[in-house]
């Protein structure tokens, strides 16, 4: 750490509503993660359960499975650009999300996107969670069917006796791993990523050999006969698919702070996300087309799936496989960033671990597994209302950093109370605006049926219209003053300017 940085962070640490540790400015010794890390976070993200009941969703809606498909890579090349735009300042700086939202909105009122950040966190967080326990609850009663009559009738918020422990014992899993701080995060992603790669890969293969060809599905024509009425999907399907991800073009900057470097970080998530989401989710396509021959039915539901075979090696590698699966998704995507976010809300008393923890608590309490209920409840609510929250939350960051502070930022006042970015006592009024304006143009087609089509776009309009009255309002104010860089990573590591 360059002496500039260590007096920074010994000035800013008196501050207790603003610093400790854990949102502190990243050193040197702290940027391990290079290309083949972000890669590996990518892939052990988007190899999921949901990705893989994307297509799914979108079938069951009436597109084919090559329409589908095309929905999903060209969602995932959109929510790349604001991803990518978000992880500089990351990067440069070493900032963790809710601190870098104070540039924007200020020392306080960062509290705002951090925390409705935070909330979809939390959903995301259960619904992984209860996936990852139907795997541990439906192989455990195939092989121990005493196992799946426990408690009888007896059911608690709509889950089983049984579910919930499994549930439980899932849960813990996470909780062990957050505890145990993002080094331990990036070493599991590391190992997460080709495990779950080689098993679908072997799923696959098996699953078409016995299916002798790749089933019936791929030959299931669209349901619609005309562009106009593909389109009306389409549009909703697309905003659902950026939504997919538009925490993570949020919060990125939790783990770009770690990076080697910009390259490194760019291509690494350039590599991971897109050519990643395509493959796992026409893995889902293939896998559940042939078990419609294998089967007699066809089965979205990987958990549901594993427990069709009654080899006992093959269920618990299928339920590890699972269970592997939610957890490289959960720690990386659900509980790192809103760990962050909590702690922000309040620095002195509640740390990563704390906020970890808080999240996990209330990913439970939301109840997510009757999102899953119904795959256009899933796409078009749960996925479209909140794209309405994070669009206009995306808009007012990007255009805050590149447009009207030009990518250069006070780090220091950034933990500061009487500085540069404490506007009308911690909180600029503009950018609040600006995300009222968003959200509100995004979600009026939920009240106003004659607006409905607004929703369709959630993400999108909510995105430029906080984009453009954020810089429209912040017109020549920036007052960011002089420039406090963190040290050139890029150089310091490589030796090279």
């Amino acid at each position: 750490m360059s002496d500039e940085m260590y007096e920074l962070k010994r000035d800013v640490s008196q501050n207790h509503r603003l610093y400790n540790e854990d949102l502190a400015p990243t050193s040197l010794k702290q940027r391990t993660w290079g290309t083949y890390n972000y890669t590996a976070l990518w892939v052990g993200m988007a190899h999921c359960v949901p990705t893989y009941m994307l297509a799914g969703g979108m079938i069951a809606l009436g597109m084919n499975w090559l329409q589908a498909l095309l929905t999903i890579t060209l969602g995932n090349l959109i929510v790349l650009v604001p991803m990518l735009l978000n992880s500089h300042p990351g990067t440069k700086y070493g900032i963790p999300f809710p601190v870098f939202a104070r540039s924007a909105f200020g020392t306080f009122g960062a509290n705002i996107p951090a925390i409705l950040r935070a909330i979809v966190a939390c959903g995301w967080f259960g619904i992984n969670t209860y996936i990852g326990s139907l795997a541990i609850d439906g192989v455990l009663s195939l092989l121990f069917p005493a196992w799946k009559s426990m408690g009888g009738g007896m059911s608690i918020a709509g889950l089983s006796l049984h579910g919930g422990l499994a549930l439980i014992v899932f849960w813990f899993a996470q909780v062990w791993i957050i505890y145990n701080g993002m080094e331990a995060v990036r070493v599991f992603e590391n190992w997460a990523a080709p495990f779950v790669i080689i098993l679908a890969a072997v799923l696959v293969i098996w699953i078409v050999t016995a299916a002798k060809g790749f089933g019936p599905l791929l030959h299931t024509p669209s349901k619609f006969q005309d562009f106009g009425s593909f389109f009306k999907i389409f549009i909703p399907s697309l905003t659902g698919m950026v939504g997919f991800w538009a925490t993570l073009s949020l919060n990125i900057p939790d783990f770009t702070r770690f990076a080697k470097g910009q390259k490194q970080q760019m291509i690494g998530q350039s590599i991971g996300l897109p050519p990643t989401m395509l493959v796992f989710s026409a893995m889902g396509v293939l896998i559940t087309s042939a078990s419609l021959v294998v089967f007699g039915e066809a089965i979205w539901d990987p958990a549901v799936l594993i427990t069709k075979f009654h080899n006992p090696i093959v269920l618990i590698v299928g339920m590890i496989g699972l269970v592997v699966a939610s957890l490289s998704v959960n720690i990386a995507a659900n509980t790192v960033s809103p760990a962050n976010d909590f702690s922000n809300l309040w620095p002195k008393r509640i740390n990563f671990k704390l906020g970890g923890l808080i999240t996990s608590i209330i990913g439970i309490l939301i109840m997510p597994w009757r999102l899953l209920a119904d795959p256009s409840g899933y796409i078009f609510n749960w996925l479209g209302t909140y794209s309405g929250f994070l669009g206009p939350i995306a808009g007012v960051l990007i255009a805050d950093y590149w447009l009207v502070r030009k990518t250069k930022l006070n780090l220091e006042d950034l933990y500061t109370e009487q500085g540069a970015y404490t506007f009308t006592r911690g909180f600029n009024i503009r950018a609040i605006i600006a995300l009222v304006a968003g959200v509100f143009v995004a979600l009026i087609g939920l009240a106003v049926p004659s607006l409905h089509f607004l929703f369709d776009y959630a993400w999108f309009v909510g995105f430029a219209v906080s984009f453009f009255v954020h810089w429209a309002l912040m017109g020549g104010r920036a007052g960011a003053g002089a420039e406090i860089q963190a040290p050139r990573v890029d150089e310091a590591i490589t030796g090279r300017p």
